[in-house]
């Protein structure tokens, strides 16, 4: 046998530095024009506005119209938080989306979405459903500290109607659209906690795209919707999600009565009530409850949330908020940051 080559060793790579620390810049948030009351879909489902009212505490949700679509309510929205963050939109020099109803399964959204911003940057989608915004801020939070961007647009964005099954009675009366963003940038102090995030795949069919692209093909379906076993996924995020958010609370070296505001994903009234019990959370601090009137719009939820309860005054700029999502995979992500 002959010996291995040994190497040059005549050059020494060249790193890129980075920030010392990350903070959100600026949020922003697009809505649908429209706004659909539990009325409009309680006849088909044979239910009631009580009723949905009682399981889930959603009274209405926003569905988008034909023009509207995964990319242009991205780019509302992008706006919106580039403005927040009081940037120009040349100095975003990466664009993460997070989506599962973008309709194609190739190109990724986020391209398209940063060529009709006017840019030319990296550029990508990750699929982790309700837990995808948590997912890219921490995976923002990684490259501006690693040097390799400066400013990231983080985009949760979800045109769920078309994916919705307007007879299951389990699902129609959940699901919505919107879109939500940050620019997550350098800081010379920490802005975002470390993530405790998660999967656990054995449960994978708890909550999923109902057909296969290859089962719509090969046996002529309709348009594929998303299903949901509600009971075990009630169970998992009732008693396994209180725990990982109190791990983002001791991460971050603070304790629950440090916060300003708890923005949990908008799955269900009573798994956020359930969670703030749990977390005892000081009766002082602000709780998002945007599901009564946004349904849950999966990885849009947490910064739609956030962009509104800043806009109106409810939570503090420059508080601590601890944010968490979770959803399909089953995936799981939670942070703690400062509030632009």
């Amino acid at each position: 046998m002959s010996a291995a080559a040994a190497p040059k060793g005549t050059g020494t790579l060249t790193a890129p530095a980075g920030a010392r620390h990350a903070r959100i810049w600026g949020v922003g948030g697009y809505r649908p024009e429209r706004v659909v009351p539990n009325s409009e879909i309680v006849d088909v489902i044979d239910s009631s506005d009580e009723w949905i009212q009682e399981r889930s505490g959603i009274k209405s949700r926003r569905w988008a119209g034909p023009h509207e679509t995964v990319v242009t309510m991205s780019v509302a929205a992008a706006r919106d938080a580039v403005a927040s963050a009081g940037i120009q939109l040349d100095q975003v020099e990466a664009v993460i989306v997070s989506t599962v109803s973008h309709p194609y399964q190739t190109p990724a959204a986020a391209p398209i979405v940063a060529d009709a911003l006017g840019l030319r940057c990296v550029a990508f989608d990750i699929s982790a459903a309700c837990a995808g915004y948590c997912h890219g801020i921490s995976l923002a939070n990684d490259m501006v500290r690693g040097g390799s961007a400066g400013f990231v647009l983080v985009i949760g964005v979800e045109k769920l109607s078309d994916f919705t099954d307007p007879t299951d009675r389990s699902t129609a009366f959940i699901f919505a659209d919107g879109a939500g963003a940050a620019v997550v940038g350098p800081s010379d102090t920490p802005g975002i906690g470390p993530t405790i995030w998660g999967s656990d795949g054995s449960q994978w069919e708890t909550i999923k795209q109902n057909e296969s692209w290859l089962e719509v093909r090969d046996e002529g379906l309709d348009f594929p919707s998303i299903g949901m076993q509600g009971q075990s996924v009630f169970r998992w995020a009732v008693w396994g999600m209180a725990p990982v958010a109190q791990r983002a609370i001791d991460a971050a070296g603070i304790t629950a009565a440090d916060l300003d505001a708890f923005l949990p994903h908008q799955a269900n009234m009573r798994i956020i009530d359930a969670m703030v019990k749990q977390l005892k959370l000081p009766a002082d601090i602000p709780v998002a409850r945007d599901i009564v009137e946004t349904a849950n719009t999966s990885a849009a939820s947490i910064p739609l949330a956030t962009e509104r309860m800043l806009r109106e005054g409810e939570i503090p700029h420059g508080g601590l908020a601890l944010q968490i999502g979770f959803g399909a995979g089953l995936v799981y992500a939670a942070q703690v940051v400062v509030l632009p």
